[in-house]
């Protein structure tokens, strides 16, 4: 087990599609040595049916991070889960949120919050088969079934099953008429809906997802489920995540600069160069580490205009850095 930097679900970085993948990982645990960080949903076909390697490679220094599986056989998310464990991932995560019509094509994602006893078999099978941590991420509800007392049956079940911690993203998903996109925007936010389910289950750990965007949101949560998850504000602008181990993890050690975070990616980029990394497939998950900072669109666009010509490297990012010094100060 890879459990000793495993503190708790206190506060993490949602897994996000095409975003946080094992360069952003790498960059954010730069930013915060303590928040829980989550692959991007990989399907048990894709392990199993392809490389493996490519979706599973990821760097020790991430720790503590979990890897998301998409999936409805429990057979196959179990040998997937042992896979995960052999690599040296912190949890599985059974995504039972998303909304995609690829995803309900291959029957796994939000289509499975109403078949619950399905979803509590695929994690008892997954926790005989490992012995680290495995959760589930969903939603509030899916079309019409979105009652209070469906969502507390889903939990209930998945509960019965062994599980124990539940990530709820408090929107309910259209299945049909919404993109993934709208669906994490239009369905209107029901905190209420996931502080009862930890009235209710009080046993159990409850971690929020959906729409918080600042810290003190976050601080505030915490007084009604044990855990938040932060999306999108973490990706596009993740110096957010530099008070998290002061905040929410009772770090005392001071936070690392822009600056000091950047020095020691540089060595990261230049090792990822002479293994055939893309510069673009790093730098742009460092694109909004200046949101909100004097100079910031300078360093935007010096990395755009940049990044994509012939041999572009590592100095693209501290050229940009010199730029955005020299124009703020």
């Amino acid at each position: 087990m890879h459990l000793k930097n495993y503190k708790s679900h206190r506060f993490c970085v949602a897994p996000m599609l095409d975003w946080t993948d094992r360069h952003c990982r790498y960059f954010h645990r730069l930013i915060s040595r303590h928040a829980l960080l989550y692959t991007e949903m990989v399907t048990t076909g894709a392990l199993l049916h392809g490389d493996p390697n490519r979706f599973l490679q990821f760097n020790n220094a991430e720790h503590p991070v979990a890897f998301q599986l998409g999936g409805s056989d429990p057979k196959d998310l179990a040998v997937c889960a042992k896979m995960i464990e052999d690599w040296g991932y912190d949890e599985v995560n059974l995504n039972v949120g998303c909304p995609s019509d690829r995803v309900q094509n291959g029957r796994f994602g939000a289509c499975l919050m109403a078949e619950p006893e399905l979803v509590g078999e695929c994690m008892a099978t997954m926790l005989q088969a490992v012995s680290i941590p495995v959760t589930v991420k969903s939603r509030i509800g899916i079309d019409e079934r979105d009652s209070y007392e469906e969502l507390l049956d889903f939990v209930m079940t998945v509960a019965n099953a062994g599980c124990n911690t539940f990530i709820v993203h408090a929107r309910k998903a259209w299945l049909s008429g919404l993109s993934p996109k709208q669906n994490r925007e239009v369905p209107p936010l029901r905190y209420d809906r996931v502080y009862q389910l930890k009235n209710d289950l009080p046993k159990l750990e409850i971690i929020l997802n959906g729409g918080i965007t600042t810290l003190d949101q976050a601080e505030e949560e915490l007084k009604h489920v044990d855990g938040v998850m932060v999306g999108r504000e973490a990706y596009h602008n993740p110096y957010l995540l530099a008070e998290v181990d002061r905040r929410f993890f009772d770090e005392v050690c001071k936070p690392r600069s822009r600056q000091e975070v950047l020095n020691l990616l540089i060595p990261y980029i230049q090792q990822q160069l002479k293994n055939g990394v893309r510069l673009n497939s790093i730098s742009r998950h460092i694109l909004g580490l200046f949101h909100g900072a004097p100079g910031a669109r300078g360093w935007r666009r010096h990395i755009s205009e940049n990044v994509g010509k012939p041999g572009a490297d590592e100095n693209v990012i501290v050229d940009a850095l010199k730029s955005l010094i020299n124009d703020v100060y």
